[in-house]
């Protein structure tokens, strides 16, 4: 990734000046033009930047991106205070004390220095993209455009509230089945490594072919004790390269599909991560962003990259001269009811009222289903550790039944 330094025009033909970090010019000049910014000039920074400015920079590349929880914090602040009649330089300046996260901290001091030297807030915002989601920089710049920043702030509050309470739905969801996973392969290793070789020794004595599940059991257990050092190294480097792997472009797509057909819980996801799309369309199809530039923003803000290819069809199609209606059922993400509702708003115009409908249809869907979520894993559950259980006591009990069988026909 590199520092790009662009100049533009904006929509009312006003000089925009600013900094984007992209893997080269052409994907800063796409950002651009999703943004209704035409690029006059593109080039790399240079070493000429001051040494704060690089040390700041470095530092917040390697920051972690703050959270939901910081992002919606500042982004209620930044609306009670514009409300409040108080404007943005100071209001930036107050809130860069008070943010827990430094990442953040330090941006917003960027910020504050950028509006100082005449530049937009949206076009500070896009020096820093892994503080600033696109959806938050789209809407900020609507905002500046419009006159009504103190309501774009407020937009984004009350969406990202709802994101984060869609997050906590599926993650509290799936907490349940993923600790009852997790305390059941630690105890078969306890078994394994622990239990069973204090019985293999006794099995052994008995001097009598051992029944098929006690042969499974030590036999799992004599290969964990000799090779456990093994065992770790290999599960250490599978989780390295597994996560190296969901890294790369074709790895995060693979995974982002396959949780979309995991077993209960993959369509809670695909219908939480529609929910985002729709509120996030709705939101920015009533600010008056551009429906093209709407689904450009909104794809990136799904964080599903198989379902982010699915909405860049969507806009392929609107830019080929099709219908939003039409465009939504070729990308087979929706159920007909919505089409219907789509269909609706597209005829009457209302297109931002029909997909803030859809949200909260979604949205309601995931609320349900995590609710009974937990009933239907349970049976589950329970068959897995019985199933689990049995072959334990089969192999532990089958040669003692054997042993008493033996004695009792002496």
């Amino acid at each position: 990734m590199e520092l790009f330094h662009y100049k533009g025009r904006n929509k009312d033909g006003e000089i925009v000046t600013g900094e984007y970090e992209a893997s080269s010019s052409s994907d800063t000049a796409n950002h651009l033009l999703n943004l209704g910014i035409t690029p006059i000039n593109i080039e790399t920074v240079t070493a000429k930047q001051s040494d704060d400015a690089m040390a700041l920079i470095s530092s917040l590349r390697i920051e972690k991106k703050p959270d939901l929880n910081d992002l919606i914090m500042f982004s209620r602040q930044m609306a009670t205070l514009l409300k409040a009649g108080i404007s943005i330089l100071p209001a930036l300046n107050g809130l860069k004390t008070h943010m827990e996260h430094p990442g953040l901290s330090a941006a917003l001091g960027e910020l504050a220095f950028d509006l100082e030297n005449g530049r937009s807030l949206a076009g500070s915002m896009q020096r820093f993209p892994k503080i600033f989601p696109p959806l938050f920089i789209s809407m900020v710049n609507v905002g500046e455009n419009t006159g009504r920043l103190d309501q774009a702030f407020l937009q984004i509050h009350q969406y990202l509230e709802v994101d984060k309470e869609t997050q906590d739905q599926i993650q509290s969801a799936l907490r349940y089945p993923l600790f009852v996973m997790v305390a059941l392969v630690i105890a078969i290793v306890i078994i394994n490594i622990f239990v069973i070789p204090s019985f293999s020794g006794v099995f052994a004595s008995f001097g009598s072919e051992l029944p098929w599940a006690t042969k499974i059991l030590i036999g799992t257990s004599d290969f964990m004790v000799k090779y456990w050092q093994l065992l770790l190294v290999l599960v250490g480097l599978g989780l390295i390269g597994l996560k190296a792997y969901l890294k790369t472009e074709q790895g995060s797509y693979k995974w982002d599909r396959f949780k979309l057909k995991l077993p209960l819980v993959g369509n809670i996801i695909e219908r939480a991560t529609l929910a985002r799309f729709s509120r996030a369309f709705s939101m920015a199809s009533r600010a008056g962003v551009p429906i093209t530039q709407t689904l450009v923003i909104v794809s990136r803000a799904v964080d599903n990259r198989f379902l982010e290819r699915r909405i860049m069809s969507m806009r392929d199609g609107l830019e080929h001269g099709e219908s939003l209606t039409q465009t939504a059922i070729a990308s087979d993400l929706f159920t007909p009811l919505v089409l219907q509702m789509i269909s609706v708003g597209e005829d009457t115009g209302a297109v931002d009222d029909m997909l803030e409908e859809v949200a909260h249809f979604y949205e309601r869907e995931v609320e349900f289903d995590t609710k009974k979520l937990s009933s239907a894993i349970e049976p589950i559950m329970i068959s897995v550790i019985g199933v689990i259980v049995l072959i334990l006591a089969l192999g532990i009990f089958l040669p003692m039944w054997d042993l008493g069988g033996a004695a009792m026909g002496r």
